[in-house]
């Protein structure tokens, strides 16, 4: 212990008592809870109803959506830049440029979706639940933007969604999914549905699975608050489905999902 305060001492780093500590922290926290609810989410509000209402006007004059998806992606970088929000990319390679294929990712927090849509270079569609469909200007852009809405009730419904995503998919329109469904609200990677990779067998493309670290910390399920901080987001090399029938679902399900996990702590 006597060498590690030496060290401290010599470094010129001057510890706070633990009390100190302990209350600079709190002030910290409530001075971020401010910014994001004064600065970060009001701003967000009126990105995505400039950028909304630009993608709808946009969509009346260009019926294959590269006009949407370029409102989407300033949309996504203003926020990302607005919340302080730093992302660091690692295998950008592994997605050639104009490549048709599925991104299956993980999905800690709602910032997934604007961090995809800022940093791969696809001008791709989701696959997102119905719900979102509704919300005013994201809902509209969505529709209009070619995003194929998936029912979650209905099997019959969502087999249906998954045959007009893969039909998009032959005729070049790579798709972004996210094979849990939905976001867990513990964090861990929960389990993968077979729906993802039904999809990519059918359509024969690559699978190029995505982990996506540290965006739960940023914007908590279940929260609107935004905080500012750092991503990671890792691109895995492609996993082929070429020669593969729809009995070996749950085996590709598993390779993915171990791709996907072994960068998560």
């Amino acid at each position: 212990m006597p060498n590690v305060k030496r060290r401290v001492e010599n470094s010129g780093i001057q510890m706070l008592p633990h009390p100190e500590r302990r209350f600079t922290k709190s002030l910290l926290d409530f001075l971020r809870r401010l910014r994001a609810l004064f600065i970060t989410d009001p701003l967000i509000c009126l990105y995505t109803c400039v950028c909304g209402a630009l993608s709808l006007a946009g969509s009346l004059f260009d019926p294959r959506g590269g006009w949407q998806h370029h409102c989407s992606r300033v949309w996504a970088k203003l926020i990302l830049k607005t919340g302080g929000i730093r992302v660091t990319i690692e295998g950008l390679a592994n997605i050639p440029r104009g490549a048709t294929v599925v991104v299956c990712s993980n999905h800690p927090s709602a910032m997934d979706i604007w961090i995809l849509l800022a940093v791969l270079p696809l001008n791709f569609v989701f696959l997102a639940k119905r719900p979102l469909f509704r919300i005013p200007f994201l809902g509209w852009h969505l529709r209009r933007s070619g995003h194929i809405p998936v029912d979650r009730d209905s099997a019959h419904k969502s087999f249906e969604s998954l045959d007009r995503a893969a039909e998009k998919i032959r005729a070049g329109r790579p798709v972004v999914l996210f094979p849990e469904g939905t976001r867990n609200r513990d964090g861990a990677l929960g389990p993968f549905k077979r729906g993802s990779f039904y999809l990519a067998i059918k359509a024969s493309v690559p699978i190029v699975p995505v982990t996506i670290i540290g965006s739960r910390a940023l914007l908590k399920p279940d929260s609107i608050l935004v905080y500012s901080g750092c991503v990671t987001l890792v691109i895995h090399p492609q996993i082929s489905t070429a020669g593969l029938g729809l009995s070996e679902v749950e085996a590709l399900s598993a390779r993915v999902r171990a791709q996907i996990a072994s960068r998560l702590r």
